[in-house]
């Protein structure tokens, strides 16, 4: 199987997600799936920023992400999702896209999503683009407009079948990423992977990154500033000393750590300010 979902204990996933019932390869259990997934497996960063290594095997995923109940970047989210989904019967492809979110340089491609085939149409799939991403699945068609808990969403298809994924702001809609039909498979990933974990450039580099999408609240904590957003457009800003940043990654983002790993991490915090 392509995500080696084989391999996967999908009873221990479900219950770290909270999702009761039996799963079918249907529009309802993936809108389900992807709700209970974002809720519960925060966005972060928080090995790349210690300069660890970011493996991406289904093993090392779970114990992670569902053992010691942790988050992860978009590589690990949707790699972990897309086994999950594969285990159930959905068909599954990876897809890599171009953040355009928060400025219009040209990025690289290095984010991964994912491509849900269901009842012979795609969905928009990913648990990992952090505070700004989709709650639940959005089809795959050109002019698509959906509302996710105050949150609009839209899909727009330019030329070369580029699917943009666009947002509705207070001044109007906004690119959050783009990506081709081109289908990604796990070594994709991988090669993605290192260089969003290694490279000097790379934004999640030297720094701590913990998000999460809501329905009612956007939080999102970048290096020291932490961002409450709200549908309503109203937005809360405040720092995050370094004496504080351990209780805000367990309080807000219940986000546990160890006695050396919470060590590690605030002289990266310190490091940073």
């Amino acid at each position: 199987m392509t995500w080696n979902s084989e391999d996967l204990d999908l009873d221990a996933y479900l219950a770290r997600i909270g999702y009761e019932g039996e799963p079918a390869p249907d529009l309802e259990t993936l809108r389900a799936l992807q709700r209970a997934h974002v809720a519960a497996i925060p966005f972060e960063n928080l090995e790349v920023a210690l300069g660890h290594q970011v493996p991406l095997d289904l093993k090392s995923l779970q114990a992670k992400l569902v053992g010691r109940r942790r988050g992860g970047y978009c590589y690990e989210q949707n790699s972990l999702f897309a086994a999950v989904l594969e285990r159930i019967g959905f068909t599954v492809a990876g897809r890599g896209a171009r953040v355009r979110a928060n400025g219009a340089a040209l990025r690289p491609v290095t984010h991964a999503v994912l491509a849900v085939t269901v009842e012979d149409r795609l969905w928009l799939a990913d648990t990992g683009f952090g505070a700004q991403g989709i709650t639940e699945p959005m089809p795959l068609q050109d002019g698509a407009q959906v509302e996710q808990g105050g949150w609009s969403y839209g899909i727009r298809v330019e030329s070369e079948g580029i699917h943009v994924l666009t947002t509705l702001g207070a001044e109007g809609w906004s690119d959050l990423y783009a990506f081709s039909p081109q289908t990604l498979y796990p070594a994709d990933f991988m090669v993605m992977n290192h260089y969003s974990s290694s490279h000097p450039q790379s934004r999640f580099v030297g720094q701590v990154v913990a998000q999460r999408p809501g329905r009612e609240v956007r939080t999102a904590l970048v290096r020291d500033g932490l961002t409450l957003s709200r549908p309503d457009g109203t937005v809360e800003r405040r720092s995050v000393p370094v004496d504080e940043l351990i209780a805000v990654l367990a309080g807000t983002f219940d986000i546990e750590l160890d006695a050396a790993e919470a060590a590690a991490l605030v002289r990266v915090h310190s490091a940073g300010e």
